[in-house]
């Protein structure tokens, strides 16, 4: 049975428990696609958790899935510079390639055999049942593909190939979680023990108003990418649609635009769109966009600086995919020959 977004929420304080208690149990993969540059959703909703997780003592993997760019575009332009962006806010926020091995999915072949044997374990009706594969599909206008719709299983082998056991997600991702549960039960059932059921951690903040009050998104173009100057992001909250009332009140349905900037202050502020209300009073939409700009630059003004200065070193995000490239397939050839052997298919491991 899928589990519910309520029910992953009350088991969380065990869970924290848990893995503070015992960081060197659990392995903790995530990632994103590459199609764009990171943005302050990124920031609050992943990255910032990675880096805690990280302090603990657990052991992360963060994919950058290049493969699934194509999952619903026809091409994957510009993937190598949003890749390097994503390495360089990563090393940034705090990620330390020597403790979070940080990886590309198209340079660890092993892994993505994996696909494989994981769809012999589902029927078609699963996948056509999944959320994001419906959502995305619905999204692009477009027929289904062949790898979007096998795109949970593939996600499956990113969380698998590792043996990783915790999964940080937003409650839209919860059903990819179940998916790899599902999969790694059945092949255990199947063949044997190899592959633990994962479990799902919910951030804090696991979806983050754009500036237009919709989910901040890439492809929405709502969002604040970590990487642009403090004039782009002047410009990017002065275009935010508002109105003309000059109350500020904090609305999402009937003043999104207004709410989101709202939403977008308070986050950078560690306030509440409240206390940016008080604060702006009957002052009107100008006022919160000024205000908005300057807590967002504010609030990026280290992690730029940090990044600028990543970014002389021009060899250094080639080190950290190479080594991290290294690692991940080390890991994903073990457990290939471990599947391969449980499945009786251990002459091919020579």
């Amino acid at each position: 049975m899928t589990d519910s977004y309520a029910a992953t929420q009350e088991r969380m304080p065990d869970l924290e428990r848990r893995i503070t208690d015992d960081p060197g149990a659990f392995r903790v993969l995530t990632g994103e696609r590459p199609t764009g540059s990171l943005h302050l959703g990124h920031l609050f909703g992943t990255i910032r958790e990675r880096v805690r997780l990280q302090a603990l003592g657990v052991e992360t993997f963060v994919i950058l899935a290049d493969y699934q760019v194509i999952t619903d575009r026809d091409t994957a332009a510009n993937v190598g510079d949003h890749v390097r962006g994503a390495v360089l806010d990563y090393l940034a926020a705090g990620l330390d390639p020597e403790r979070t091995t940080i990886f590309t999915h198209s340079a660890v072949p092993a892994l993505n055999q994996l696909l494989l044997p994981f769809l012999s374990l589902v029927s078609e009706a699963e996948l056509h049942r999944n959320p994001t594969v419906k959502a995305e599909q619905a999204a692009s206008g477009r027929a289904l593909s062949g790898l979007l719709l096998t795109y949970p299983v593939h996600q499956a082998a990113d969380i698998l190939f590792c043996k990783g056991n915790l999964v940080p997600v937003g409650k839209d991702n919860l059903p990819h979680v179940e998916i790899t549960r599902t999969i790694a039960r059945r092949f255990n059932e199947r063949y044997g023990e190899v592959f633990p059921e994962p479990e799902a951690m919910v951030t804090e903040t696991p979806e983050i108003p754009g500036l237009d009050g919709r989910k901040m998104s890439k492809s929405y173009g709502n969002a604040i990418a970590l990487s642009m100057s403090e004039d782009e992001t002047a410009d990017a909250v002065r275009r935010t649609v508002t109105d003309s009332d000059r109350v500020i009140t904090y609305d999402p349905v009937g003043r999104p635009g207004v709410a989101g900037l709202l939403s977008t202050a308070a986050l950078c502020t560690g306030s509440t769109p409240d206390a940016v209300v008080e604060r702006i009073g009957d002052a009107g939409s100008g006022a919160l966009k000024a205000f908005t700009t300057d807590a967002v630059n504010t609030f990026l003004s280290g992690h730029r600086a940090r990044r600028a200065e990543l970014a002389d070193d021009a060899d250094l995000v080639d080190r950290v995919l190479r080594a991290g490239n290294a690692r991940a397939n080390t890991m994903a050839e073990a457990t290939l020959a471990e599947v391969r052997e449980h499945m009786g298919m251990g002459y091919a491991n020579g």
